[in-house]
């Protein structure tokens, strides 16, 4: 738990010297607390306040990365229950498993489908970012061996599954450079399970059927030298493992319960595609770093690529594109023109519906801090200046020899005014984006 003036004043000198630049140790003891001035800045402090500060400053969730390089995941490091609070920090990272029993061209063929989960979204790059091989054959020399065929073919983060101390050290011995993520260590193999961890550089996964015997479980681990640790609630149904998560979160976050301020990771396998990807959507929800699902059905797997894209977008920063006029398709002098707000959800719902249009035509994205149409109106963030300005900024006269703009139905009240600031005629669009096609073919043309 997060120390208070006071208690830092506790730990300091008393001395009043100054040397920190404040007047009196309690000053600087609340600049502290208040995140106003280091610890550094006090030449006095004994290692013995150093170490219980820095203790108390740790994040209450541990961070954890896995893989290497351009592949390389972090999870963790949350600091609220809830995103409204402040935010999250790390998206969950989603990935498939790949089973140890295929071999040849099946493994390979599963290999690539899981590679090949990636999609574009509002301007965004979103994909599996993981691969779980799973040692459904139960031989410790299958499992290494496909482990290095999925390292050789695949460039994303790895988790080895296997509740065999003899097939994981097998295994994490020929990957261990790309530092795969272990799963998982029980209160049973939780001594070896972390050896092998710690012996290849590996983060592990602690998984138990209870609370009480997650946070006994992580200590061990902890106390074997492993202080990567990811953890894994085996509930018996979905409610209950979204109960269990909650628990977990609350007791690691607002209690700052130090055997639980670890991430989760959850395995979704039973029932079919769509099945799958409703509870990973929920687990994602609450509050799984890692989730792995036993399909590769990209329509099911974009369902939740999304899920996760709208629960760790930071409610204070909206998504954005950057402020410019877009060219769609080969637009010509006599293409039309037409504007629209950076907030990315609405730029690319315009760029799609006159792209269908199938007539070329130029956009101006007004820069209006990320919000909608109506928001930025409302917010007066959109209005003739605001145009006026983005128009002459990106000479858009200079690109186009008639002066039509056609501006969102939803603010057809700019008009008049935005024809005194720019001298253009203004065509008033339709209200809904999806109308747009046919108000350029029938209207414009």
């Amino acid at each position: 738990m997060a120390l208070t003036g006071l208690d830092i004043f506790k730990l300091l000198p008393k001395t009043n010297c100054k040397k920190c630049g404040m007047p009196t140790c309690l000053a600087f003891a609340m600049a502290l607390a208040q995140k106003r001035a280091k610890l550094d800045d006090c030449p006095d402090v004994s290692q013995e306040a150093k170490d219980k500060l820095a203790a108390a400053a740790a994040p209450p969730m541990q961070k954890v990365v896995f893989g290497t390089g351009d592949a390389q995941v972090q999870i963790g490091q949350e600091t609220v229950l809830f995103r409204h609070e402040e935010k999250f920090h790390s998206p969950t990272v989603l990935g498939a498993s790949v089973s140890d029993k295929l071999a040849g061209d099946e493994l390979l063929d599963r290999i690539k489908a899981v590679n090949a989960l990636q999609f574009e979204r509002v301007g965004m790059k979103i994909g599996a970012r993981a691969v779980a091989l799973v040692n459904d054959s139960g031989s410790a020399e299958t499992f290494a061996k496909a482990a290095a065929t999925v390292k050789g073919n695949s460039e994303l983060a790895m988790i080895l599954v296997t509740q065999s101390t003899e097939a994981m050290a097998a295994a994490a011995a020929q990957v261990k450079d790309g530092m795969p993520l272990l799963a998982n260590a029980t209160l049973e193999t939780a001594d070896e399970m972390a050896k092998i961890a710690k012996a290849n550089g590996c983060p592990l996964v602690a998984s138990a059927e209870s609370i009480e015997d997650l946070a006994d479980l992580s200590e061990k681990i902890k106390a074997a030298g492993v202080e990567n640790i990811v953890l894994e609630l085996k509930s018996s149904g979905l409610n209950e493992k979204l109960f269990d998560h909650s628990r977990v979160r609350a007791l690691g976050l607002r209690k700052v319960f130090r055997p639980l301020g670890y991430p989760i990771i959850s395995f979704v396998t039973e029932g079919d595609a769509d099945a799958q990807a409703a509870s990973a959507i929920s687990l994602i929800c609450k509050y799984s770093g890692v989730v792995i699902v036993d399909m590769v059905e990209p329509y099911a797997f974009l369902a939740m690529l999304t899920a996760v894209m709208n629960v760790f977008t930071d409610p204070q920063k909206p998504v954005q594109v950057e402020p410019k006029v877009y060219s769609i398709g080969e637009p010509d002098e006599n293409s039309p023109v037409m504007f629209t707000t950076n907030f990315s959800l609405t730029y690319y719902t315009v760029e799609s519906d006159v792209e269908a249009s199938r007539i070329p035509s130029y956009i101006i994205v007004v820069d209006t801090e990320g919000t909608s149409v109506l928001t930025a109106y409302s917010g007066d963030k959109l209005n003739e200046k605001t145009v006026a300005d983005a128009m002459a900024k990106f000479g858009i006269e200079n690109m186009v020899k008639h002066r039509k703009l056609i501006i969102p139905g939803y603010v057809a009240v700019m008009s008049g005014k935005l024809e005194e600031a720019t001298n253009w005629e203004v065509m008033v669009g339709p209200r809904e984006c999806s109308m747009l096609p046919k108000y350029l073919q029938e209207v414009w043309n």
